[in-house]
């Protein structure tokens, strides 16, 4: 009784944990693959999209900036709108339409993305750099003509020159306005600390139109200190620069050198009431206030939400893939398991009931259940065929056994006497012991891959001469006629030649100039196997009939036929032919049927010469046994 094979090492129980976990590697990969590049590609998108948000609102408040109205601003709108890819809407604050790069009447979003206002603006210049004032390119009346721009730049080359022999390099930046200035590698203007041989104060003097300028922003910002309680509107003088809180700062750390004492609250007033002037004073020279629409609506950007429920989807999808795997597995590995498990029982069986099993699948498994088959079959085969084969050699002993015992326990009794006739029909018994030995030795030799060829060239016509002058004393005595008949290639003359069993010939070469059929065989062995097939066909031809020895040359081969005018070979007997101790006729005796053997030393003879043998016959017409081997050429 087998041993039962623990669960652990079960082929169902091993697919399916493989595919448990081949299945929960899958999942886990693609919840982590698409979790990554989701969270990946959102960050990139909100990236991109407040670049480009600010990118047009930075544009757009330039225009703003430096133009009076909006009335040129639709190039503007499609330019961005065609770069982008978004749509893109400007309307003034009670949502009348300014510009649209959507040609269709489609409703804009629901809120405005931005305002768009060069005096009250969050975004600088430059992307992503915040601030909170005045656009610096709205630079209204303090924009320079060209006469004094190009004053201002000599002036600018003329001071760049002096810092650099004093060892300070500077760059020319020119601003909004016009206005040339220095600054250094960090962007300081006029370099931080100025040479006192270039601090002539010549750059920083404002031109006619900076004074024009300043002359009405220092009556706005003081109109405004006067309305807010001021105490220093004289301090404001024509010098100074107030389009730069900046310079407004500085302003105002001057102060402690007029004596003036201010507070906070009076500095905060100071600075608001300049921020004022400058918007009342630009306002002219900037487009109204507008409201920003951008194609996706408003500025909230998508992002990939792991909320509660979305845990619970993922994590139903997970499962019920994970539950249609272990199924689908259980199916097929339940499929699979089922033809081995009959496979196996079928092994485990005796080996003398030659148990099968069903064929159900085309796949290996089957392929594995049909060999399992054949191999039950030939198993069976082979059994019947040992337990025959035993009998068989037991009856052919015993019989010529019995005959030389029964004569010789008459002869010694006295009851016949020793004569020559007695003496001969004893030798015949041992002759046919004898033969029957020899036959098994010979078929033991062959399956034991020990039989001994002794090759040499042979002609194919003299071999046939040789075996139908040892045959023709048995054949005239069963009344059968013995012919030959070799058929010769076509000669250096293009003539073909034939051989007769009543020709004459010559002695020829072996090298096969002569045109005859030669091949490279044992001569003994090979008279041995036509000499069988001849005893054969004496044996199951009747009398007056003909037996036809021939040989030619097809191909690379040599072909030898034995063709009787015998009673035949049914179909069904062609098979088991050439089988040990068949016989057509199983009433047949040793001295009328043969032992069985001759046929099967046949096939083995000329396989171990390389050749094969097959036979055809038809009932009452005679059969015709052929032996294909290598020519000798």
């Amino acid at each position: 009784m087998t041993r039962p094979i623990p669960l652990r090492k079960r082929l169902l129980v091993r697919l399916l944990i493989t595919s448990v976990l081949i299945a929960i590697c899958s999942v886990a990969a693609t919840a982590w693959l698409a979790v990554e590049t989701t969270t990946r590609a959102i960050q990139e998108e909100q990236g991109q999209v407040l670049t480009e948000d600010m990118d047009i609102l930075r544009q757009l408040s330039g225009y703003a900036a430096t133009h009076r109205d909006w009335s040129g601003v639709g190039k503007t709108v499609r330019a961005l709108s065609d770069r982008t890819g978004r749509r893109i809407a400007l309307t003034a604050p009670d949502r009348t339409p300014i510009a649209d790069s959507e040609t269709r009447n489609t409703a804009l979003p629901p809120r405005a993305a931005a305002a768009v206002d060069p005096l009250h603006t969050d975004t600088f210049t430059e992307p992503g750099a915040q601030r909170t004032g005045i656009d610096p390119r709205a630079v209204g009346p303090f924009r320079l003509p060209r006469a004094e721009r190009e004053r201002v730049r000599l002036l600018a080359e003329k001071r760049r020159a002096c810092f650099s022999i004093n060892g300070v390099e500077t760059r020319i930046t020119q601003m909004p306005s016009g206005r040339s200035v220095l600054t250094d590698e960090e962007g300081t203007v006029d370099g931080g600390q100025v040479p006192t041989p270039c601090a002539d104060g010549v750059l920083n003097t404002p031109t006619a139109t900076e004074e024009k300028a300043l002359a009405q922003l220092n009556t706005y910002a003081g109109d405004c200190l006067k309305r807010v309680g001021g105490k220093f509107p004289s301090l404001f003088a024509a010098t100074v620069d107030f389009t730069d809180r900046s310079t407004l700062t500085r302003y105002l750390g001057q102060k402690a050198e007029t004596g003036i004492d201010t507070t906070r609250d009076q500095d905060k007033n100071a600075q608001e009431c300049v921020d004022r002037g400058r918007r009342q004073q630009l306002e002219p020279y900037v487009a109204p206030a507008a409201e920003l629409f951008l194609g996706r609506g408003d500025s909230a950007v998508p992002h990939f939400d792991m909320s509660a429920a979305n845990k619970a989807k993922v994590t139903g999808v997970a499962g019920l893939v994970l539950a249609l795997t272990v199924a689908v597995t259980v199916l097929v590995a339940t499929r699979l398991v089922r033809p081995l498990r009959a496979l196996t029982h079928a092994a485990q069986q005796p080996p003398e009931q030659h148990v099968r099993v069903p064929v159900t699948t085309q796949d290996e498994t089957g392929i594995l259940a049909v060999a399992f088959n054949d191999l039950a079959e030939r198993r069976e085969r082979m059994e019947a065929q040992r337990k025959a084969m035993v009998a068989d050699i037991a009856h052919e002993l015993r019989t010529p056994l019995t005959n030389i015992r029964g004569w010789l326990e008459v002869t010694r009794d006295g009851v016949v006497d020793p004569d020559p006739e007695l003496l001969a029909s004893l030798h015949d018994e041992a002759v046919v012991l004898q033969r029957v030995i020899d036959d098994l030795q010979d078929l033991a030799a062959a399956d034991a891959g020990t039989l001994r060829l002794h090759r040499e060239p042979v002609r194919a016509d003299e071999l046939l001469e040789q075996v139908v002058a040892a045959h023709r004393v048995a054949a005239e005595a069963a009344g059968v006629r013995l012919h030959t008949a070799v058929a010769a290639s076509k000669g250096s003359d293009g003539s073909h030649g034939s051989h007769g069993s009543h020709g004459s010939h010559g002695l020829h070469g072996s090298d096969g100039s002569d045109g005859m059929p030669w091949l490279d065989a044992d001569p003994v062995r090979m008279r041995q196997a036509l000499g069988n097939l001849v005893s054969n066909a004496i044996r199951h031809t009747p009398a007056d009939g003909t037996i036809t020895l021939s040989s030619r040359r097809h191909d690379d081969e040599v072909v030898f036929e034995v063709a009787d005018t015998g009673s035949g070979i049914a179909p069904e007997d062609l098979p088991s032919v050439f089988e040990r101790f068949w016989r057509a006729e199983k009433s047949r005796s040793r001295r009328t049927g043969g032992s069985g053997l001759g046929l099967s030393i046949v096939r083995q003879l000329v396989t171990a010469h390389g050749g094969t043998v097959t036979v055809t016959s038809e009932l009452g017409s005679g059969s015709v046994f052929t032996m294909r081997l290598p020519d000798a050429r």
